[in-house]
């Protein structure tokens, strides 16, 4: 998972920051709201962490302007205000969920995963794509009941694909978001990696639309 955090705060910027790294979530961090991109989706994140105080602006009303120009990435609120008013505006304001500091990191992440799923149309913890399940939290997949011996960057490269299986996902982006806060990844390596993948989950499953990109096929299990 990659995050844009969006949070003015120097010292819970970093705690945040350190924290959600201990997990495996990477991130990038902007102060202001004045350095925020037009589409959040552009800088790869899987979703926002959102301060509603920031030092040249609301977050409500930054929130109110992605959502108007038709930004669909999950936004999730982190502040102090806690009035039931405040909850309100956020969350009838366009916010997937709405989080009051202090918060411990464990909570955090669960409602981050909570609203990947929601975002993913997915209805449990457990990814159903076709006769793939897939769990994001513990890293693991099973194909047809059996667990595949998937690589960190296997895995990686097979979540982003099944976020919308059945869409061509272009190779350039798909390269940039398995490396979000560096260089995108190799395309050679990249190769080797898709690969590696259709080698374990069945070389069907992973369709290649040349001078594209990539989709993930949903193949349905065998009926007995």
């Amino acid at each position: 998972m990659h995050l844009l955090i969006i949070e003015d705060d120097l010292d819970l910027g970093r705690a945040l920051q350190h924290a959600l790294r201990a997990e495996g979530i990477s991130s990038e961090w902007l102060r202001r709201a004045g350095d925020t991109p037009r589409d959040p989706a552009t800088s790869l994140a899987d979703a926002v962490l959102l301060d509603l105080g920031l030092p040249d602006g609301e977050g409500l009303d930054l929130l109110a302007r992605w959502r108007r120009s038709g930004v669909t990435l999950p936004i999730v609120v982190i502040t102090a205000r806690s009035a039931l008013e405040d909850r309100l505006a956020g969350l009838d304001g366009g916010a997937d969920d709405y989080v009051i500091k202090p918060f411990a990191t464990a909570e955090l992440v669960s409602r981050l995963n909570a609203v990947l799923r929601r975002s993913a149309r997915q209805a449990s913890e457990e990814w159903t794509v076709g006769d793939l399940l897939i769990s994001p939290r513990r890293h693991e997949v099973r194909l047809q009941g059996e667990v595949q011996p998937l690589s960190p960057r296997e895995f990686q490269l097979l979540l982003e694909l099944a976020r919308e299986p059945g869409k061509v996902l272009p190779k350039a982006q798909l390269a940039q978001r398995l490396q979000p806060l560096g260089d995108p990844l190799d395309f050679g390596a990249l190769e080797v990696h898709l690969s590696n993948l259709r080698r374990k989950i069945g070389a069907e499953r992973i369709h290649t639309v040349r001078g594209v990109g990539y989709r993930l096929e949903v193949r349905e299990s065998p009926q007995a």
